[in-house]
């Protein structure tokens, strides 16, 4: 559980908040909190090129800051790897994973049950996966000048080629702590040396040109489509007319696949959302949150659905007999309680000779699956896996839905000792050093033709 663990001011700015600490594990995130309204609105900048500390440095941003705070209760932070919080000290999750458990550790910090999310840039697709992972903590959803996918596809044709993305990702680790960024993220207010300077300061503060290149190569391959369809609260997609990377056609791309979402057109080609003209930007943030919201209850969420059986059940229960088989499976299911646990998962239920989990992100799940697997063999035990990202239907005692179908059809093409995943898998765990095989197209009962991949390590 995340727990408050001190303050350190920054005096030398006005007006600016105590930057605490909670803990996740062994790692402290860095946070803030200014104002009081009943409203929670947690906001990370833009994920990567943040600090906590620096942002009150430059007087627009510290009055963008608190034009916000004037109607919620700004919670800031700054994810594990960035600015004042410390590397992650587990093995790598998924970046978007890492976002989303320093998003709730920050909101049990400070006591917040549901906000509203903010995010922005690189941010916005860990928004996204959050507001439909965690309906029930989600108030709102704000998306600004971001995307739910950067690469090119036959449906998506605004994106780029890699080639373009990866020139992209080596300019930006080039620039990465100089001034010359400010020219690609903030044209229109290019000309201002304080602004120049003090841009330059945050990069530096945040982290390293090697870690920003890394991101960006990262953030590459990241698809999060899928989980549009399933963001149940009122959302507000923002976007700079005329910005020359992420342009106005991902933000009609989001508000057009999220039901009910909100378009924002304003004026300016910056990618930041803070620098001037930011007026109009701050308007519609403060209606949309400070209008009747309608409740964002839901009974379905984005999940990682993972299956496994143990390989040879049947035989291996004919062979030991009741009371063998039985103590076996009692062993069995301890293993898998304790592990699904340990990964943060929901032990949806035990299916026999198998089990039914939910994780709020792949990563988690595979990681488990390999963690059970290697903790079962030294009994005898071996299993197989199969894993699904998508929608569940949420029950009291159980789920269901097409995404708990073709979850349960993968499990079936998985050899022993192997965990097969769909292909929505591998789009969300960029950044983890998971790697997979292709498997191809397999025809699943019920379900239709999908691709498959196998784990290769995790």
């Amino acid at each position: 559980m995340a727990t408050g663990v001190g303050d350190r001011q920054t005096p030398s700015v006005p007006d600016a908040p105590a930057t605490r600490f909670t803990k996740l594990g062994e790692d402290r995130i860095a946070y803030q909190v200014l104002g009081d309204s009943p409203l929670d609105l947690i906001y990370a900048g833009a994920g990567l090129a943040n600090s906590v500390d620096v942002q009150w440095e430059w007087p627009p941003l510290a009055s963008f800051l608190h034009r916000l705070a004037s109607f919620s209760r700004l919670i800031m932070f700054d994810r594990r790897g960035v600015g004042a919080s410390d590397p992650v000290s587990s093995d790598a999750l998924p970046i978007m994973e890492e976002w989303a458990d320093d998003a709730r550790a920050v909101l049990d910090a400070v006591g917040s049950e549901r906000a509203a999310i903010f995010g922005t840039a690189d941010a916005g697709p860990s928004a996204i996966l959050f507001a439909a992972s965690q309906p029930e903590r989600t108030e709102a959803l704000i998306l600004a000048n971001t995307s739910a996918r950067v690469l090119v596809d036959h449906d998506y044709p605004w994106g780029y080629a890699e080639a373009e993305l990866d020139d992209v990702a080596t300019s930006i680790a080039e620039m990465w702590g100089t001034e010359a960024l400010v020219d690609f993220a903030c044209p229109d207010n290019a000309a201002d040396p304080a602004l120049r300077q003090w841009f330059a300061k945050e990069q530096r503060a945040s982290c390293s040109p090697r870690e920003a290149a890394g991101f960006n190569r990262v953030m590459e391959h990241t698809d999060v489509r899928a989980a549009l369809s399933l963001v149940a609260a009122p959302t507000l997609v923002l976007q700079r007319r005329d910005t020359a990377w992420l342009t106005v056609d991902h933000s009609r791309y989001l508000a057009e696949h999220i039901a009910g979402a909100q378009l924002a057109v304003v004026p300016g080609r910056d990618h930041t959302v803070f620098t001037e003209p930011n007026e109009e930007i701050l308007d519609h943030i403060e209606h949309f949150l400070t209008r009747a919201l309608p409740s964002a209850d839901s009974d379905r969420a984005l999940a990682a659905i993972l299956f496994t059986d143990i390989v040879g059940s049947t035989e291996k229960a004919v062979a030991l007999g009741d009371r063998d088989w039985r103590n076996l499976l009692e062993s069995h299911d301890a293993v898998a309680r304790a592990l699904v646990g340990q990964h943060r998962g929901r032990l949806v239920k035990m299916t026999g000779d198998g089990v039914l989990a939910t994780f709020d992100g792949p990563g988690r799940a595979i990681r488990c699956a390999i963690a059970l697997r290697d903790a079962l063999e030294p009994l005898g035990i071996a299993i197989r896996a199969g894993l699904h990202t998508g929608e569940v239907e949420l029950r009291v005692d159980d789920i269901g839905g097409i995404g708990v179908h073709i979850a349960a059809r993968v499990l079936e093409r998985a050899a022993g000792g192997e965990l097969l995943v769909s292909a929505a898998v591998p789009l969300l765990v960029a950044g983890s050093g998971i790697a997979f095989e292709d498997r191809g197209e397999h025809e699943l009962k019920g379900v239709g033709a999908l691709r498959l991949y196998a784990v290769e390590n995790a």
